[in-house]
């Protein structure tokens, strides 16, 4: 649907006009202030809804105020009206070819504009990330969100994967053992009984030695008990025979025990612990060296998996990028050369932004009319930004399109339907012009 005729009366700065455009560029023009706005407020107030319209769409000392907008399919009135408290409402009506009513008239009307039929320049001046989200539509297979979500999930997890294999790497790179290819621990604690059996063979040497020393010190002092009752017997003479069975007896005894020690077989030589507790000392400084190859193999056993986990991850983030741009090659967008960025669009590979003037104004039309595909209206309030190749393009993409574009631009009047004092004075063909 396009506009066949537009009337307005006490709209804005508008007393009444009646447009019937002719062809696919309708140009307003005029000096500032003459009403070129209020027209197309008239036809962005006829089809929003009341939420979209000023709050004094009425001319300035009226009380009332109609816009009809024939579109062909469907005729569209709004009609407004001053409250006696001074407040402004409005009313809706639809009908079609017939002239029947249409119910539910707004519900309608939403369902045939687009979000940027009535501005599309509005495309450009978007930010990145609401442009992303306008070319997002014409990709509904896509779950932008979902796949953003689980790429955060995997590069907080590759991140978190990676130090983890940074660090065992780092341990292990600064644990450094000298030991043969192949060593293995010993076991110590077949040393260590031996240490002790060697001990206890000692301690039984160092015991048999004290009890021959005590033996040897009791024969010593029965001699020298023998030498004392002697004495004793010469200086006791009544004593002397008792003293003497006495002395026999020690003699006896003395002579017992010396026989023992004679009979006794030398002691063995003690054995040297030096050595195995030398050994001992090796062994553990070979087994401290096998814990750490076995933990610098761990390490690196660890280093391998974190690694070989994160490789798996990207590889899911990869195959996610991978199926994102399937679909979206699948879908035709609305402009050749138009795509997805990291949460911007792009334009022939660069950033939209960087794009020419030109290349923006294109693409933000086809932009509006792909949005557009059932009322095709576009208005563009800041013509007068355009130069003169951007108006050549404008008119040539409303009719290689065939989309109906009302542009204001601010003049003298020598183009299209020219307004003074809220009337249309004259409409000259665009063609002639330029």
């Amino acid at each position: 649907m396009k506009i066949i005729s537009l009337k307005a009366e006490n709209i804005k700065k508008l007393v009444a006009v009646e447009i019937k455009p002719d062809g696919n560029m309708v140009q307003i023009t005029g000096k500032n202030g003459q009403g070129k706005t209020s027209v197309l407020d008239s036809i962005w107030w006829a089809l929003s809804g009341a939420a979209n319209i000023q709050g004094n769409p009425i001319r300035q000392g009226e009380n009332k105020a109609r816009i009809r907008l024939d579109l062909g399919e469907i005729v569209v009135e709004r009609k407004f009206k001053k409250t006696e408290q001074g407040n402004t409402i409005s009313s809706i009506t639809v009908e079609n070819a017939e002239g029947t009513a249409i119910k539910q008239p707004q519900t309608m009307l939403d369902k045939l504009i687009g979000e940027l039929s009535f501005d599309p320049l509005m495309f450009a001046r978007m930010s990145k990330k609401d442009q992303f989200e306008q070319l997002k539509r014409f990709v509904p297979d896509v779950d932008f969100e979902a796949i953003e979500r689980a790429h955060e999930e995997d590069y907080d997890k590759r991140t978190n994967v990676n130090r983890q294999a940074l660090e065992a790497r780092t341990i292990e790179k600064n644990i450094f053992v000298a030991l043969p290819a192949g060593t293995k621990a010993i076991d110590e604690s077949a040393l260590v009984d031996e240490l002790e059996a060697a001990g206890q063979f000692n301690t039984a040497i160092e015991t048999r030695r004290a009890n021959r020393e005590k033996v040897a010190a009791e024969a010593m002092a029965f001699q020298e008990k023998n030498n004392r009752l002697v004495k004793e017997a010469n200086e006791l003479q009544a004593k002397a025979e008792e003293k003497m069975a006495e002395s026999q007896v020690a003699i006896k005894e003395a002579v017992r025990l010396q026989a023992k020690l004679a009979e006794a077989p030398p002691l063995p030589t003690p054995k040297d612990v030096t050595p195995i507790k030398d050994r001992i000392t090796e062994a553990r400084k070979i087994n401290e060296a096998v814990k750490l190859i076995e933990q610098k193999a761990k390490l690196i056993s660890n280093a391998e998996q974190f690694e070989e986990e994160s490789a798996c991850i990207t590889a899911q983030i990869n195959e996610r990028n991978k199926d994102k741009q399937a679909k979206i090659a699948k879908v035709k967008l609305p402009v050749a050369g138009l795509g997805f960025g990291d949460g911007e669009i792009l334009l022939d590979g660069i950033q939209f932004a960087q794009a020419s003037d030109a290349e923006q104004l294109r693409a933000s039309c086809s932009m509006a009319m792909a949005l557009n595909p059932e009322l095709r209206v576009i208005r563009v309030r800041d013509g007068s930004l355009l130069d003169e190749d951007g108006m050549k393009m404008l008119e040539e993409m409303a009719n290689d399109k065939d989309y109906q574009v009302w542009i204001e631009v601010v003049g003298t009047g020598k183009v299209g339907f020219v307004l003074e004092d809220g009337h249309v004075t004259e409409a000259k063909k665009l063609q002639e012009a330029i």
